[in-house]
This record gives C-alpha cells, sequence and structure tokens, in this order.
C-alpha cells in the first residue's frame, strides 16, 4: 500500500488593516499556489464577531488540512474563532500578536472602542491545535513579555524574532523569509 501525503492548504488572516499590497502576508500567499485569504469586511469592520465569522466562512469553504498564518489583530481573530468553532487544524503560526488589551499606538483604535467591539478580553484557553507565536523584542503592539505569558496561555512555542517592530512595511516588512520558515515547519 502508497502511502498518502498532503499538503495542508495556507489560510492568511490579516490584521485590522485587511490587505495590505506590499505586506508579507500577501506577497507570501502570492507565492504559494491554492493559497488563500480571509476575505476583508465590507462593513462592520472593527467588529470582532464579523471577523470571526468572516475566519470560519473562509474555513468553511476549504475541504482538508489548514495551516492558519495570522498577523497582529488576525492572531486575536484566530484566538477568538477557536473559542467558538471547532475544526481540524494543522497548525497556525501567530505572528506580530496586536495587545489589544493595552493602550496602541496613534492611529489605531484604543482600549475602549475594542471593548465595545467585542476584543477584549483576550482569550487566554490553549489552542486546540500546535502553534507558533512570532514574538518581536520592539513591537510597538505588542511587549515581548505580554505575548510571551499569552504564547504560553495559549499552549503555543514562542519564537524571539529579534526586534523586528510590527512585522509590517512600515517596519520594513514586505518579504519576511523566517515567516515562510516557521510556516513550514509547521507543515510537517
Amino acid at each position: 500500500m502508497t502511502k498518502q501525503y498532503f499538503t495542508p492548504a495556507l489560510l492568511f488572516v490579516p490584521g485590522l488593516r485587511d490587505h495590505v499590497e506590499d505586506h508579507w502576508q500577501t506577497l507570501f500567499a502570492r507565492k504559494v499556489p491554492g493559497s488563500r485569504i480571509v476575505p476583508p469586511l465590507e462593513a462592520d469592520k472593527l467588529s470582532r464577531d464579523a471577523r470571526v465569522e468572516a475566519l470560519q466562512a473562509a474555513l468553511s469553504s476549504i475541504d482538508g488540512p489548514v495551516v492558519l498564518v495570522a498577523h497582529s489583530a488576525g492572531v486575536m481573530i484566530t484566538v477568538h474563532w477557536a473559542q467558538k468553532y471547532s475544526r481540524p487544524i494543522h497548525g497556525a503560526l501567530l505572528a506580530a500578536p496586536a495587545d489589544l488589551e493595552n493602550p496602541m499606538p496613534q492611529g489605531y483604535p484604543q482600549a475602549e472602542t475594542l471593548a465595545e467591539h467585542g476584543w477584549l478580553p483576550i482569550p487566554r484557553k490553549p489552542l486546540p491545535f500546535p502553534s507558533i507565536a512570532a514574538a518581536s523584542t520592539n513591537d510597538p503592539l505588542g511587549k515581548y513579555e505580554r505575548i510571551e505569558r499569552m504564547a504560553r496561555d495559549w499552549g503555543s512555542r514562542l519564537v524571539n524574532v529579534g526586534a523586528v517592530g510590527h512585522l509590517n512595511p512600515a517596519a520594513g516588512y514586505g518579504e519576511w523569509p523566517r515567516g515562510e520558515e516557521l510556516v513550514r515547519e509547521l507543515l510537517i
């Protein structure tokens, strides 16, 4: 009998700013045939429930195993989804989690607004799938020590990716080869 191999589909879960053309997630998704991106919301852009439902709808359209590739608030969408839904997930890369419980830099929604839209508190239960939390030591949206505690609570393997800011174009990241390596680890 021949052993069957499978390749999990990659589903990218962007943060609150949705798709940014020169973002590492967008660039990485273009490299991987068959990968998908959770589509942006037309309305209720700050609604946690709407974001979780968009992730659920995207997952419902995929047969077979899935690896989630989440960034920033996309990580929070993922952990909120895991509290509500049950579906086998092969693994998840949780890159630069945004600590929505602490004040955000100017231009980002503040805690009161995030609470009104259902984002708080951040779920702390263990995730029911393998995950890697990739944390920056100088991320303005999440202090390393806080992300370290979240990773421990979620049962995620924590990877210190150095002083890379928020891993977005503003921090100098279009391509992010280390992220691609971490996803490959999850595909095994």
